[in-house]
C-alpha cells in the first residue's frame, strides 16, 4: 500500500519502460536522443523521481507513440505523480492536501469509477448544501471562507460527469447513507431528489444495499476503483481514511476489490428498485 503520487510515478515509469523496449531503444539511446543523462531516464522508469508532462511528451515522441489517448493519459499521469500539471484543482493547492489533489487528478483521468459508500453520498453525487453539511461535520471549526472553497472543489469535481466522454460512475450505497439526515430534513430531501435525477444519466448507475441484506463484505469501509482507458495496468483502488488515503495497485488487490464490488452489486437492489426505495424514503421523510 502506498500513497498516490508514489503509485502514479511507478506506474508511469513501468509504462514508459515498456514503450522504450517496444521501440527497440536502450535507456542510453533514449537519453542521447533527448540530450539527458542516462540516470534521468532510469530514475523516471523506476519511479524514484517525478517527471514533467512536457518531458513525458518528448519521451513518447522518441518512442514513436502515436496513440493520442495513451499519450494524453501518460502525460496527465506525470502531473498527478508530482511532475507538474495544470488541472483546475491546482488553483486550490494551498487549501487541499496533496493526497486529495492526487485523488481528483485520478478521478479526472479515469474512464470508469466504481464506488462503495457506507455512510455518505459520494462526492460526485452531492448537492451543494449536502456537501457543505458533510464538510462542516468532518472538519469542525473550519472558517467560513475555507468551507466555501472546499464546497467549490466538491462541486467542480462533478464536472467529470459532464465531459465528453463523461466518467462512467457505478455507485453502490448502503441504505444507511439515505437514512442519515445530514444537514437536516430539507437538505436531505433535496439530496434524495438529486440522486433520483442524476441516476437518470446514461453513464451513472446507482444501486442500494438495503438493510434486509444484513451483513456484507463492504461493511469494513468505502472504496473506489478507478479504471483507465487503453490499459488496465494503471487501475487503482483508493481507500479513504480520516487523515490520508491509501492506494492499492497490485493485480491481486484489484482482482479482490473488483470481485467484492461485483458481489455487492449482485446483492444490491436493481437500479430501478433502488430508485423506488429512494422515492419511498423521500415520501416517508
Amino acid at each position: 500500500m502506498q500513497h498516490g503520487p508514489a503509485v502514479r510515478r511507478r506506474k508511469l515509469g513501468e509504462e514508459l519502460r515498456s514503450l522504450r523496449h517496444t521501440s527497440g531503444l536502450t535507456s542510453r539511446d533514449a537519453a542521447q536522443l533527448l540530450g539527458w543523462h542516462q540516470s534521468k531516464v532510469s530514475r523516471i522508469e523506476t519511479g524514484t523521481s517525478g517527471v514533467k508532462p512536457a518531458d513525458v511528451s518528448r519521451l513518447l515522441d522518441a518512442y514513436g507513440l502515436d496513440d493520442p489517448q495513451l499519450r494524453t493519459l501518460l502525460e496527465a499521469l506525470a502531473g498527478s505523480a508530482g511532475g507538474g500539471g495544470t488541472g483546475w484543482w491546482h488553483a486550490y493547492r494551498g487549501l487541499i492536501p496533496p493526497q486529495y489533489r492526487d485523488f481528483i487528478s485520478l478521478e479526472s483521468q479515469a474512464r470508469t469509477a466504481r464506488t462503495l459508500e457506507t455512510s455518505v453520498v459520494p462526492g460526485l453525487l452531492q448537492t451543494a448544501d449536502y456537501a457543505r453539511a458533510v464538510t462542516r461535520a468532518s472538519l469542525d471549526g473550519l472558517p467560513a471562507g475555507q468551507l466555501d472553497s472546499l464546497v467549490e472543489v466538491r462541486l467542480a469535481r462533478q464536472g467529470v460527469l459532464r465531459t465528453d466522454p463523461p466518467l462512467r460512475l457505478t455507485a453502490v450505497l448502503d441504505e444507511a447513507v439515505l437514512r442519515r439526515e445530514v444537514g437536516g430534513r430539507r437538505v436531505m430531501r433535496n439530496q434524495l431528489r438529486h440522486l433520483i435525477r442524476v441516476s437518470q444519466l446514461p453513464h451513472v448507475e446507482l444501486q442500494l444495499l438495503p438493510f434486509s441484506v444484513g451483513g456484507y463484505m463492504g461493511l469494513t469501509g468505502p472504496f473506489v476503483i478507478f479504471s483507465f482507458p487503453n490499459t488496465s495496468d494503471l487501475d487503482v483502488v483508493v481507500l479513504d481514511h480520516l487523515t490520508s488515503s491509501l492506494y492499492l495497485e497490485r493485480k491481486e488487490d484489484l482482482e479482490a476489490y473488483s470481485s467484492a464490488f461485483c458481489t455487492m452489486q449482485a446483492h444490491a437492489l436493481s437500479p430501478e428498485r433502488s430508485l423506488d426505495l429512494i422515492a419511498a424514503i423521500d415520501r416517508d421523510g
